[in-house]
């Protein structure tokens, strides 16, 4: 970790970057997954070809996407924007079939209570549906923001920032120390983000902690 301190400052410039270009797919990839997730569960048809769609873009590989979005999108090479809208596009692949799977295991009689007690269909998913699908929803976030992390060092192979550009640089030097301090860098990254989104869908799940205070006793 020497040689981290020593250049500290593009370390830490490189981090940003990095948060940047992972964690803003991400959001975005949940706030598009949401509503997808919540059709193709209301529809045995659509749920089968979008979580198909999404099964099909999740296996184009990630260098591929980074070089086809600027004709794409009319941006260049290097522009931000491509990594963000490509990582967008991984994070909903993964996440359309976790929000349908989280809100098809809603009890069927949660549901019907919901009904009963005169919710419309927008309050029973806000109020009723979504905060009980919301374990598996975050279980489901957390693969897609650990594998975002991990894709963003891909973009280092083009020319885009983050921390991947540890490992180019450091491989073009032959700097050993400059590789192993960016996949250092990389692992904890994940592990604070994992660990994060672990304690968000804890606070979010209060009846969850309740539930499992109780088995414990």
């Amino acid at each position: 970790m020497t040689w981290v301190f020593d250049n500290l400052d593009s370390v830490l410039d490189a981090l940003a970057e990095h948060v940047v270009y992972a964690l803003i797919p991400v959001l975005l990839g949940l706030v598009f997954a949401i509503p997808l997730g919540w059709v193709a569960n209301r529809n045995a048809t659509l749920r089968t070809i979008m979580t198909n769609a999404a099964g099909l873009l999740y296996t184009v590989p990630s260098l591929a996407l980074f070089v086809f979005m600027p004709p794409l999108l009319g941006t260049q090479i290097l522009d931000p924007v491509n990594v963000i809208v490509a990582l967008t596009v991984y994070t909903v692949a993964l996440l359309v079939r976790t929000v349908s799977d989280a809100l098809s295991a809603v009890p069927g009689h949660v549901v019907d209570a919901a009904n009963a007690m005169g919710y419309t269909p927008v309050r029973r998913f806000v109020g009723v549906e979504l905060p009980l699908a919301v374990p598996v929803i975050v279980a489901g976030l957390r693969v897609a923001a650990v594998s975002t992390i991990s894709l963003v060092t891909v973009g280092a192979v083009i020319g885009f920032g983050g921390l991947g550009l540890l490992f180019t640089e450091g491989f073009n030097r032959s700097n050993d120390a400059q590789i192993v301090s960016g996949i250092v860098l990389v692992l904890l990254l994940a592990l604070v983000v994992d660990s994060a989104l672990l304690l968000g869908g804890r606070l979010l799940t209060p009846w969850q902690r309740a539930r499992t205070g109780k088995a414990g006793a």
